[in-house]
């Protein structure tokens, strides 16, 4: 780049702290109306921006790198998760991308474990008892759930935020069970109390809750499929703050429906924005919409980790936060 002010395109609406310091350090085009950018306006943005910052709910795929112009030379994506580029195309290209790692970690797990606590417990039906009026007083036998405290926790994916997941869950008397592509070290898992499985079918078979913390690659794609949902046991759980596609969304809902798994607590979901009813009208299910990670605090330190990467790559060093096909 040159020693002129970067000219960055920011596709959605951040903080007004983020976006006061991006336009004092950058040549920043706003998202003032924060409407989602058609494709055909990211194609427009990617070619006449120098720096695209783009969310996880921008598509910035092949069709839309092809029409970059040279210009473009990064891509500093506003979240944690790049599935939403096609990082393969961008590195072809020479154009570097980069995210914001580490800022949310103890916000999801916040969410995580709430999500873990409501939904055994009938907190969405308690609620909905009270809202309706419908509340006729306290009886010893009724709305009764389930206690978490000696519950085993099968956690899937055991990186920052399944760590901090572990961590709380800890804290609530449950017993930390794990399955990640690496194994952790003797000493994290003695820190954590947490015991291995190399294979997930045997572990989903065993756990009492399942926590979903992995990214979303074609290898993670319905890693939870019928198949291994049919594994878990009747009285089981699952949470899910991670991405909707890991679970097969239709296999779950029907195992919902029928009884074969106990409850759900999600984020997230496969086709969002779009929910299904059926998940909606389930009563043992607790949903949000994707808002695990909203807390002013995260996106005030996601737009930070952005302006630093924008900043070291404008002055010509490697962003610190780089992004490379082989670690996806």
């Amino acid at each position: 780049m040159s020693h002129t002010k970067p000219a960055v395109i920011v596709t959605r609406k951040l903080p007004d702290v983020v976006e006061t310091r991006m336009r004092e350090l950058f040549d920043t085009q706003l998202n003032v109306d924060d409407r989602p950018m058609t494709q055909g306006e990211l194609i427009e943005a990617v070619k006449s921006a120098d720096v695209l910052v783009p969310t996880v709910t921008d598509r910035i795929d092949k069709s839309v790198l092809s029409q970059a112009s040279d210009k473009l030379r990064l891509i500093a994506n506003f979240g944690n998760g790049v599935d939403n580029i096609d990082v393969d195309t961008a590195t072809q290209r020479g154009i570097t991308v980069t995210n914001t790692p580490g800022v949310l970690t103890e916000d999801t797990a916040d969410m995580t474990m709430a999500l873990i606590l409501a939904v055994p417990r009938r907190l969405k039906e308690g609620m909905r008892v009270l809202e309706e009026g419908d509340w006729a007083g306290w009886s010893p036998t009724w709305m009764l759930g389930h206690r978490i405290y000696g519950k085993r926790l099968g956690i899937v994916g055991m990186g920052r935020i399944g760590q901090a997941v572990a961590r709380r869950a800890a804290a609530f008397g449950m017993q930390i069970h794990y399955h990640n592509r690496r194994r952790l070290t003797e000493t994290q898992e003695t820190e954590l109390e947490a015991t291995y499985w190399d294979s997930l079918d045997q572990m989903l078979a065993r756990m009492d809750v399942i926590s979903i913390h992995c990214p979303h690659t074609p290898a993670t794609f319905h890693l939870l499929s019928a198949r291994r949902l049919k594994l878990m046991p009747k009285d089981a759980y699952v949470v899910n703050t991670a991405r909707g596609e890991i679970i097969d969304e239709n296999a779950l809902t029907r195992m919902l429906d029928a009884g074969e798994i106990a409850g759900a607590g999600l984020d997230v979901f496969e086709h969002e924005p779009a929910v299904s009813p059926k998940l909606l009208q389930n009563p043992r299910v607790v949903l949000l919409p994707h808002m695990s990670s909203a807390t002013i605090e995260g996106r005030i330190d996601m737009g930070e980790k952005v302006i630093i990467n924008i900043k070291t790559f404008a002055d010509g060093h490697r962003p610190p936060d780089r992004v490379l096909p082989s670690m996806l």
